[in-house]
């Protein structure tokens, strides 16, 4: 339960701090006293998302906090799972900062909003006009029945289930998309590896054909290079090699009168000794070298497939081809890999499928064993709301699909008075019967939830008199179990409570200002008298007043 609130600089609100008790709270106040506001300030450490705008000094920061008793409640796991320090008394705090930048902490460890909005859901259930248009939608009626039927576990296992079905599926359709892609190209794809694959390329082996055409292709004229350098070497007047030898051997003549010549010697004898390891190579050369047609037409055979292909492919290199070789072999391997995936998760769908199949069952045979107990509470309750011959028919059938929440559709069906037919509840109910429906549906569901707080904002609309007094009986037996807050026009709900609130506005120079104050016995008396008559309080007002309080 929430037992205090602190909010500052929100909205019409300077400073507040207020202590609540458990039991039936009553909030009542005039059209614009600021009751919206008190609310839009509980919303924000519920994890609301807040602007600017909420700030009623735009220089300072608004700060929201709210003190919750949750030790009865079992938390201790959610505390667990968000790596957060569980304290029975768990103060959630909400700050807006001048520059519009939100932060969050729940027992000091700061938290994104998502985590404030999942731990809300077990602090306080917020009942607001819009909830009450939920009820005609079938997801809400769902809940409510699931409520009842204790199927929070089991749909839980439904939920993971059908999450692992739809990947599956999405798996499925996407593979199926990419194979009939690659049959469509398959016969094109096997041409183009085939033609690579035939033309067995190497990396790096262009550069090397291309010299060897480039060699063979101008035998004659390195021939004729060779047979002119060979000349000139060894020519027995000229030759390099002779002229050398006689350079060495003038040159030995002068080794004992100087190291410098020695040394001049050993390196004249190193050029004779290169010179003619050179004139060796190249006498070589000149043997080998000769004239071979076929070879060249192979090599030029060659190149040109390789010319062809690099042109074909809009490459550059041959590493490049063998590239899209690899490419074009994955392709046509991944045919049939891809076939036995599909059949893969064909199989596995079929399993997920059957156990889906059971899992629905069982939330469908515990929704229907639910729904009997459901509806005779619900006419137990309206009637006591002046509704007697209220009656419900829900049905459950089957669904062709997988549903979020199941395999079931549901009409949820509806008749006020005697003779008329049912009709589905969002078609025949009027906003007055859905405000009881709806408070008749929380009293059963406060019976299995565990849900600390429930507010419930203006549910009367739309009653008044009696019903209005019935209204309030059945919040304040609500109030046996878990904390209701009630904020109301009505002074028959008003007189109901355990404890009562006022919100009000006051004026301070230029500035107004929205305030929340408990009332004592006797504020109470004339806060309900001035609900009953108006600002022009009588006599019988007053007694009138008393009398309901007591």
């Amino acid at each position: 339960m929430i037992t205090s609130l602190s909010i500052e600089n929100f909205a019409l609100i300077e400073k507040l701090d207020i202590d609540f008790s458990k039991g039936f709270s009553i909030i009542t106040g005039e059209t614009g006293a600021g009751k919206s506001i008190l609310l839009g300030a509980l919303g924000l450490v519920l994890g609301k998302r807040a602007d600017l705008s909420s700030l009623k000094n735009k220089a300072e920061k608004c700060i929201v906090e709210a003190n919750f008793h949750i030790g009865k409640y079992d938390l201790q796991s959610f505390f667990e799972e968000n790596d957060l320090d569980y304290e029975e008394e768990t103060i959630i705090r909400r700050e807006i900062l001048p520059s519009g930048k939100s932060r969050a902490f729940v027992n000091d460890s700061p938290v994104n909003l998502q985590q404030l909005q999942d731990l809300s859901r077990f602090l306080i259930d917020v009942h607001s006009q819009h909830q009450t248009l939920e009820l005609s939608e079938e997801e809400y009626q769902f809940r409510i029945i699931d409520a009842i039927a204790a199927n929070q576990t089991i749909r839980a296992s439904y939920s993971d289930k059908l999450k692992q079905y739809r990947t599956a599926k999405t798996d499925l359709e996407s593979k199926k998309n990419n194979l009939s892609v690659i049959l469509k190209e398959k016969d094109y794809n096997e041409f183009l590896f085939n033609e690579l694959h035939s033309a067995n390329l190497k990396g790096g082996e262009l550069e090397e054909l291309e010299k060897s055409y480039e060699a063979l292709n101008n035998v004659e004229f390195i021939k004729d290079n060779l047979s002119i350098m060979l000349a000139l070497a060894n020519d027995e007047q000229f030759g390099l090699l002779k002229n050398i030898k006689e350079f060495k051997s003038v040159l030995q003549k002068n080794v004992g009168f100087s190291s410098q010549y020695e040394n001049l010697f050993e390196r004249v004898n190193s050029v004779l000794i290169e010179l003619d390891d050179i004139v060796g190579e190249l006498s070589k050369q000149s043997d080998s070298v000769f004239s071979d047609p076929e070879k060249l037409e192979l090599i030029n055979q060659k190149l040109q497939l390789i010319y062809t292909l690099q042109k074909k492919h809009q490459v550059l290199t041959v590493e490049e081809l063998i590239d899209i070789q690899n490419n074009l072999e994955s392709k046509v391997v991944s045919v049939t890999t891809l076939e036995e995936e599909i059949t893969a998760l064909q199989n596995t769908i079929q399993e997920i499928e059957a156990e889906l199949e059971v899992i629905s069952s069982r939330i469908s045979e515990s929704r229907r064993a639910a729904i009997p107990g459901l509806t005779s509470q619900l006419v137990q309750i309206l009637s006591q709301l002046g509704m007697p011959n209220v009656r419900f028919k829900i049905e459950i059938s089957a669904s062709e699909v997988y549903r979020n929440n199941g395999k079931d559709d549901l009409e949820f069906l509806f008749s006020a008075n005697k003779g008329t037919d049912f009709g589905l509840l969002k078609k025949v109910a009027s906003g007055g019967e859905m405000s009881r429906i709806m408070l008749a549906v929380k009293s059963v569901l406060s019976q299995y939830s565990k849900l600390p707080t429930i507010i419930f904002d203006e549910i009367d609309t739309g009653v008044s008199g009696e019903i209005a007094n019935k209204m309030g009986e059945i919040m304040r037996q609500m109030s046996h179990s878990m904390q209701v807050f009630a904020i109301t026009h009505l002074p028959q709900i008003a007189a109901k409570g355990d404890s009562h609130y006022k919100v009000f506005k006051t004026v301070l120079g230029e500035s107004t200002i929205s305030e929340l104050k408990l009332l004592t016995n006797e504020e109470r008396v004339y806060e309900i008298a001035e609900m009953l008559s108006g600002k022009d309080i009588s006599d019988s007002a007053l007694n009138h007043a008393k009398a309901l309080l007591n």
